[in-house]
């Protein structure tokens, strides 16, 4: 599983990188550390569940419009095919505090998922967490690099604990049982 985002302190609490705080979320489930790993990004290993099935979790090196490079490293490191993957990603289109999953299609506009599509295929698991549009005639690049609001942050750790659980759900259960909980209406 890889949370996208750009690296270094500078972006950390930016929107566009709530697929790394996701997977932050996972490693501290963990116990363990994401620690530099040779294909380019941070790797944590373990097992989300008691009993359950051994999981990756990696945070490209690199920033978000060139993660392909250490996605398909990884793949390549731990024999795996893009029917395995699944990518953590700040979603547009989708509302702030909105969490959904979806198998395949194209990058929607997402340069991350662009340049993973482009080495990996499309066949891979998406968790879409939503950021919401910008405000008025903001230009959408600007929004996605600028820190969340204070009333986005006062809410942000319920969605990564949410994205998260629904992440974690899919290894469990399957991409079809973790859609029927996470989209079903509240």
């Amino acid at each position: 599983m890889v949370g996208l985002g750009n690296p270094g302190p500078g972006y950390a609490g930016h929107r566009h990188n709530v697929g790394q705080m996701v997977v932050a979320e996972l490693a501290s489930r963990l116990g363990a550390p994401l620690k530099a790993h040779k294909a380019g990004a941070s790797v944590a290993e373990g097992r989300l569940r008691p009993g359950g099935d051994r999981v990756t979790l990696a945070v490209p090196s690199t920033f978000m419009n060139v993660s392909g490079r250490p996605v398909a490293a990884l793949l390549k490191f731990y024999s795996l095919d893009a029917s395995r993957l699944i990518v953590v990603h700040d979603e547009l289109d989708l509302p702030f505090d909105t969490v959904r999953l979806k198998l395949g299609g194209g990058p929607g506009g997402h340069n991350g998922v662009r340049d993973i599509i482009n080495v990996a295929g499309p066949d891979f698991v998406r968790v879409r967490v939503g950021i919401g549009r910008p405000p008025g005639r903001q230009d959408p690049a600007d929004f996605v690099l600028s820190p969340f609001s204070k009333t986005e942050r006062e809410t942000l750790p319920n969605l990564l604990v949410d994205a998260a659980d629904a992440t974690s759900d899919v290894i469990a259960e399957g991409l079809l049982a973790a859609q029927q909980r996470w989209h079903a209406p509240s």
